[in-house]
């Protein structure tokens, strides 16, 4: 089994620091939960900008702050957000990838949220992922049901995105697939062969998403974006999701990869 990455998603579109005080919202704040979770075993990072109200955005200037700095202090993979939440035009969504990070999002399918429908056309999927290959970034494909698995095997066929594949399921959002075990035996045994998978769960599927992507070679994805308590009634910080899957991993048997092992893993160029 190879070894385990762990992604930290610090801030997503979502959360507030009025839900929880921990939450990171400025590139400092960014930076310097980057610089605590690296030092704990997380590989990659998965970032979203947000504005002085901390509404979410897709500020260019951000990004680049955020990153340099990143990159200045640690090895971590940088993964930026294309998600539809702060800006639903196409220019928005893509201009972080402009920077040339190493790896983005790309949900190759529409959702409901609880609150809206998040819609991916499959014209800009493909504007998306050509996109991601002319700037020489490996998209994370964002897997919200069965379909959009399918859909990320196409890109390859219509020559816009190269195997091994890399998916991240995105489990226990209300209006898209629930976690349970059934559900990620179900997506992982569909997968194109040579992929690699990281699961996302969501709110109280944190958790048990994390032990069985552990047990069954996959990758876990943590962080405030996807859940802010690390238990009931107990508020957590990005940290400290690091720490308890690392703990966990290391229990089972399962080993941490360095960022530059996560590289080889992943495939990234």
């Amino acid at each position: 089994m190879e070894k385990l990455i762990i992604t930290v998603a610090p801030t997503g579109s979502v959360p507030t620091k009025k839900e929880n005080p921990n939450l990171p919202v400025t590139p400092e704040e960014v930076i310097e939960d980057a610089v605590r979770c690296f030092g704990s075993g997380a590989s990659v990072i998965h970032l979203h900008a947000r504005d002085s109200e901390q509404r979410p955005v897709h500020d260019q200037a951000f990004f680049r702050q955020t990153m340099e700095g990143i990159r200045e202090k640690t090895n971590l993979i940088l993964q930026v957000s294309t998600g539809g939440r702060a800006n639903p035009s196409w220019e928005s969504r893509s201009a972080a990838l402009e920077l040339r990070p190493e790896m983005a999002s790309l949900t190759t399918g529409s959702v409901n949220f609880p609150d809206r429908s998040y819609v991916n056309e499959p014209a800009f999927i493909e504007y998306l992922a050509r996109k991601m290959q002319d700037c020489g970034i490996k998209p994370e494909m964002e897997i919200f049901d069965l379909s959009m698995v399918s859909n990320a095997v196409d890109l390859v066929r219509k020559g816009l995105a190269e195997e091994p594949l890399h998916f991240n399921f995105v489990l226990g959002l209300p209006g898209a697939l629930p976690f349970n075990p059934a559900n990620l035996v179900y997506l992982v045994q569909n997968l194109p062969p040579g992929a690699t998978w990281t699961v996302s769960g969501i709110g109280r599927a944190q958790l048990p998403a994390a032990i069985l992507a552990i047990i069954m070679g996959g990758h876990v994805r943590v962080g405030l974006e996807d859940n802010i308590y690390y238990q009931k009634g107990l508020l957590a910080t990005n940290v400290a999701l690091v720490d308890r899957v690392v703990r966990l991993a290391r229990e089972l048997g399962r080993e941490i990869a360095s960022p530059d092992e996560a590289r080889r893993i992943l495939h990234l160029k």
